[in-house]
């Protein structure tokens, strides 16, 4: 058997759940074992499976980890480095979205030339002293935005740099489908399967991450939310305000009537 742990000092819970639900389905796929133990200020995860299934694991494990060190722990680096407070709360997500998301291929590829599995893993420890690297890339990135302060203090540039940087991510998804709903949130339709329920800055977050190549949006009247929308992915964008969503999402009943 090939074993092998990972250690979360003073990690949020939600990483921690994150990386047990995303290993927990590839062990069990492999007949191997998976368990997680808490202290009052730590969490450890073992695992255990196969050596013939070691590669595969690890392959798991270095996208499980690069996703969280590209988007908790850059998060966590934004908040504490960047100096933009001229903006109103959703464009600011929308700003921190798109840089976590931006060059996220070179982020991987630092992290995995760090990233052994010989040893146990205390995560904050390989964070802190195995990526200095990435943490002055990411720093590189905040020093011109933070420089340029008072220039993005215009709306217009602001927005002319957030639409730079997302149309420089990947395409993730062809098209989806977003739909508010009589509370005057929204929800969003990808491949038939119905997501959460949320409010306009959660969905422009989502979006961003999702990064499709078309935005079916069906709402009653324009918002901040719609227009920043239309801002930053532009020509990605299909309004409809009138057509009723049934006649394109069967079973869905329409808020226009």
């Amino acid at each position: 058997m090939w074993e092998y742990s990972v250690i979360f000092d003073k990690e949020p819970e939600e990483i921690v759940s994150y990386f047990y639900e995303m290993l927990r389905k590839d062990i069990l796929k492999y007949s191997g074992v998976i368990i997680l133990t808490k202290q009052p200020s730590s969490s450890k995860i073992v695992i255990a499976v196969e050596k013939l299934y070691r590669q595969e694991i690890e392959l798991c494990m270095l996208k499980t980890i690069s996703h969280i060190i590209c988007s908790y722990f850059k998060a966590d680096f934004l908040n504490k480095h960047l100096c933009l407070t001229n903006q109103d709360e959703m464009s600011m997500t929308a700003f921190k979205k798109a840089l976590i998301n931006f060059d996220k291929e070179t982020d991987y590829f630092i992290i995995s030339k760090n990233l052994t599995f010989e040893d146990n893993l205390y995560l904050s420890s390989f964070y802190k002293f195995r990526l200095s690297k990435l943490r002055e890339k990411w720093q590189e990135l905040i020093k011109l935005a933070n420089e340029n302060r008072e220039y993005l203090i215009s709306a217009d540039a602001f927005n002319d740099l957030l639409k730079f940087l997302i149309d420089n991510l990947d395409i993730c998804k062809d098209e989806i489908d977003v739909i508010e709903d009589e509370n005057e949130n929204y929800y969003v339709y990808d491949n038939g399967e119905k997501g959460e329920i949320m409010c306009g800055t959660a969905l422009i977050s989502l979006l961003i991450d999702m990064s499709p190549q078309k935005i079916n949006v069906y709402c009653k009247n324009e918002n901040h939310a719609i227009e920043l929308m239309k801002t930053i992915f532009d020509n990605r964008v299909n309004l409809n305000f009138s057509r009723p969503v049934k006649e394109v999402i069967p079973n869905i009943s329409p808020f226009l009537k």
